[in-house]
Formats: C-alpha cells, structure tokens, sequence
C-alpha cells in the first residue's frame, strides 16, 4: 500500500477540477509507469541501487508532474 505521496494529492495531479480521474485510472496509469520504470531497469547495464519498489517510484513521478496522461 502506498501511503506517501497520499492517493487524493495522485487523483488532483492526473485530473482537473472540471474532471477529476478515478482510483481506476490512477492504478492504470500508476501500474504503466511501474512496468516501464522496471523495462528500463532491465536494459540498463548498470543495477538500480535503489531500494524502492516501481511502483513507489511511479507514485512519486506521478506527484512531481513527471507522468501525464493523454486521452485519445
């Protein structure tokens, strides 16, 4: 379970006020982004020193305004 960042701060960074996303969207774009951070983790050379799970990292990219999301 992710605690920190909480999930209502993740919801207001990926929507708007006029369109909030659901917890549904969240977890899919959350689960997107822990699947490439761990693709690329395996292409690199080097081994991750870091001791954080994806998906954590996917979270905290998610509220830096790293990750977007694009409706088609």
């Amino acid at each position: 379970m992710v605690n920190e960042p909480a999930v209502d701060v993740l919801i207001r960074k990926l929507g708007t006020d006029e369109e909030p996303i659901s917890r549904y969207a969240l977890c899919t774009v959350a689960s997107k982004r822990a699947r490439q951070i761990l693709e690329t983790e395996r292409n690199a050379s080097v081994p991750s020193n870091t001791k954080e799970k994806e998906l954590l990292t996917a979270c905290k990219d998610i509220a830096d305004g790293k990750v977007i999301i694009a409706k088609d």
